[in-house]
């Protein structure tokens, strides 16, 4: 693996992380106290291309390639990691749709999100019996003629009261995985509607809600692939969705160290800096082995992916280390700041906050390791 990043991988790198350092974390406290969804700096990230990284120009994407999107999730997690999330689920909308949309719908919904007039994308998959085993959902799609009728109600779903569209599962056949197909559904269709903004420990200026279907009727053309395959849809997604919340979970994990240095270097005991004492020296240490690593895992996920090589149990990899290894890394800057690390005024009380769910969502990490124990031992 060549560890050299392209001239436009750079580009998008800095372009990112100078709008992080900018316009995101001098105000991510304040978002995250507010627990406000910070629209107008998401459309300015579309307008800067970050919404369709690996996406075709011809549908207004940047086509710079995983490796690009990774980079640009990372930098913008160290400003702010509910922003992070929102452009990781939003680039994996669009990703879907290009995938497996017609061209219709490529050029139906693809320019809309990639320009943020869309200001999002949701990927509306997980329900309350179905989390870790979407083959269980019990969301209906009927099909009537050439239309069809949705009811149900999914959970947690990432900027589900803004999203322009949903990719939204449903089941169109018998029980399991099998059953399962999925649609495209533009918000304001009449049946669907999100509910009430779920109150969260961390990640509060990214919106999170459930979204009910309740007669919800779309056409045969919101159809997104083969009736009855959606589960392939999903699965596919996922593993590319787990890049993205590793190089979040990096990213979180590197302000937290960041802001762990500064404060060593700077805070005093036993006239003279902490950051001279061993114990401290040695945290350090070992955050910066675990960031070190996370990065080569996560990178090597998105290499493989641009090259179109195999990567599921990569990301899975990735996905797993990354979030555990940036959760000891803020658990460690926590400990640094001492008692002022509990104390909001500090930004590593929302770091350790804002990585907690890193390791939940997009599959947790106990069915990350399910995914690399059966890619191991089917070889």
């Amino acid at each position: 693996m060549d560890l050299r990043f392209s001239e436009e991988e750079t580009l998008i790198r800095d372009m990112a992380r100078e709008f992080a350092r900018n316009e995101l974390k001098p105000n991510a406290g304040t978002w995250d106290e507010e627990s406000r969804f910070p629209e107008d700096k998401i459309r300015s990230m579309a307008e800067l291309g970050l919404m369709g990284v690996n996406v075709p120009e011809s549908l207004g994407g940047a086509e710079a390639g995983p490796v690009a999107l990774s980079l640009a999730v990372t930098e913008i997690a160290k400003g702010c990691a509910s922003c992070a999330v929102t452009l990781s689920v939003t680039n994996m909308v669009c990703e879907v749709i290009t995938a497996f949309g017609t061209e219709a719908q490529k050029l139906r919904y693809c320019p809309k999100i990639t320009s943020g007039e869309y200001v999002a994308g949701a990927f509306s998959l997980s329900e309350a019996g179905a989390g870790s085993d979407p083959g269980g959902m019990k969301t209906t799609a009927v099909r009537k003629g050439d239309r069809f009728i949705l009811n149900g109600e999914k959970m947690w779903i990432t900027s589900g009261a803004y999203a322009g569209v949903h990719v939204v599962w449903a089941r169109t056949g018998g029980k399991g995985a099998k059953g399962i197909s999925c649609f495209l559904v533009e918000a304001g269709t009449p049946g669907m509607k999100p509910g009430k903004k779920e109150n969260k420990m961390g990640l509060r200026a990214s919106n999170t809600c459930p979204v009910l279907f309740e007669d919800c009727e779309v056409g045969e053309d919101a159809l997104l692939g083969v009736e009855n395959e959606g589960f392939k849809v999903a699965m596919m997604a996922l593993d590319g969705g787990r890049i993205g919340i590793a190089s979040q979970a990096l990213g979180i994990g590197l302000a937290a160290q960041e802001a762990a240095v500064a404060y060593a270097k700077e805070r005093q005991q036993f006239g003279q800096a902490i950051a001279n004492f061993e114990a401290i020296q040695w945290m350090l240490a070992d955050s910066e082995t675990d960031l070190s690593a996370a990065r080569q895992l996560t990178y090597r996920a998105a290499w493989l992916k641009g090259r179109h090589r195999p990567f599921s149990q990569e990301a899975s990899m990735a996905k797993t280390f990354s979030t555990e290894a940036a959760w000891r890394v803020c658990d460690n800057a926590v400990q640094v700041h001492g008692g002022y690390g509990y104390v909001k005024e500090y930004e590593v009380e929302r770091h350790y906050r804002d990585i907690r769910a890193t390791r939940i969502y997009e599959g947790t990490n106990q069915i990350q390791r399910v995914v690399i124990a059966r890619n191991l031992l089917c070889k």
